[in-house]
C-alpha cells in the first residue's frame, strides 16, 4: 500500500477496505443529481470510502466533493465541515447519498432514517437464480467475531429484514431489485449471501466463484472489482427538510457494462 494511503488510513481511522476498488474511483466521477436549500444529493461512484472514523464526518464529506465532475463540484460552495453526512453507503457501493446544508436539516433527515420513513430500493447482480424468485429475508445480523469488517447471520443479532424480487436472469447471474426495511452494516450483503446468491464482485463475503468459468470473457466481465450493488432510487417524504421527494440514480457504467454482456435488459 502506497505510503499517503497509508498515512490517511492511520489519520482517519478508516476501515482497512477503504482503498477496495480504488481503480473504478479513479474512472468514475460522483454526480450531483438534486440540489435544494436544505440538502443535496450526490450519486456516489464506486470506490469511495465515506467512512468517518474518528475525524467526524468532514473527511468523508471532503471525498465525496472530490470525487465530482468539475462543473457538479462549482455548484457546492460550501467547505467540508458545512455539509453534513446523512448516511452512508459500503465503499464498492455506487447510488445516491444525501448531505444537508445545516444541522437542523441533517437532525431531521437523520431522523426520518432511524424511523424508517425513507424509502430506498438497490439494484443488485447475483450468482445464480433465487427460488422463489421474490421474498423476503428476514435473517438477524450481528458483528462476525472471527473478521471485524464482516457481519453475519446471528440469532441474537438485531432484526434485519430485506425484500427482493428477480428482474432478470442469465445462465450464471440473476438482477434483483432489492427493498431493505431496516438500515444494518452489509445488510443486503449478507441477506444475499446468506441466500446462496452472493452479490457479484463481493469478495469479502465469499469466494471469487467466476473462477471456475471457463469461457474467458465471460470470466473477466463477472470480476468487476467490487461488489455490484448500486442505491437506485430514494423516496424522502414530507418532513422539515423540505417537500416529499423521489431520487433516482442510473446504473453506473461498470454495472451497465455487464448487463448489457449478460443480455440482460437494463431495469427501466
Amino acid at each position: 500500500m502506497p505510503w499517503a494511503e497509508r498515512l490517511l488510513i492511520g489519520r482517519h481511522g478508516l476501515s482497512p477496505d477503504f482503498f477496495y476498488c480504488r481503480y473504478e474511483r479513479r474512472r468514475m466521477p460522483s454526480r450531483l443529481i438534486f440540489d435544494t436549500e436544505r440538502w443535496v444529493a450526490i450519486d456516489k461512484a464506486p470506490g469511495i470510502s465515506l467512512a468517518t472514523g474518528h475525524g467526524g464526518g468532514a473527511p468523508a464529506v471532503e471525498r465525496l466533493l472530490r470525487s465530482l465532475a468539475p462543473a457538479d463540484r462549482q455548484m457546492l460552495w460550501e467547505e467540508p465541515d458545512q455539509l453534513y453526512l446523512v448516511h452512508r453507503l459500503d465503499v464498492g457501493t455506487s447510488g445516491i447519498v444525501l448531505l444537508a446544508r445545516d444541522a437542523e436539516a441533517h437532525a431531521a433527515l437523520v431522523t426520518l432514517f432511524s424511523e424508517r420513513a425513507v424509502h430506498r430500493i438497490y439494484l443488485a447482480l447475483v450468482w445464480g437464480k433465487p427460488r422463489p424468485r421474490e421474498g423476503l429475508w428476514d435473517q438477524p445480523l450481528g458483528p462476525d467475531p472471527k473478521d471485524r469488517r464482516r457481519m453475519r447471520e446471528d440469532p441474537g443479532g438485531k432484526p434485519s429484514r430485506s425484500q427482493y424480487f428477480t428482474l432478470s436472469s442469465s445462465p450464471h447471474a440473476s438482477l434483483l431489485r432489492l427493498l431493505p426495511q431496516t438500515g444494518r452494516t452489509h445488510q443486503l450483503r449478507v441477506h444475499c449471501a446468506s441466500a446462496g446468491h452472493l452479490i457479484v464482485g463481493d469478495d469479502l463475503y465469499g469466494g471469487a466463484r467466476e473462477r471456475g468459468i471457463r469461457d474467458a470473457a465471460l470470466r473477466e466481465i463477472l470480476s468487476p472489482g467490487r461488489p455490484l450493488l448500486h442505491a437506485a432510487e430514494l423516496h424522502l417524504p414530507d418532513s422539515s427538510a423540505g417537500p416529499e421527494t423521489r431520487l433516482r440514480a442510473p446504473l453506473p457504467k461498470d454495472f451497465s457494462k455487464v448487463l448489457n454482456f449478460l443480455g440482460m435488459a437494463l431495469p427501466d
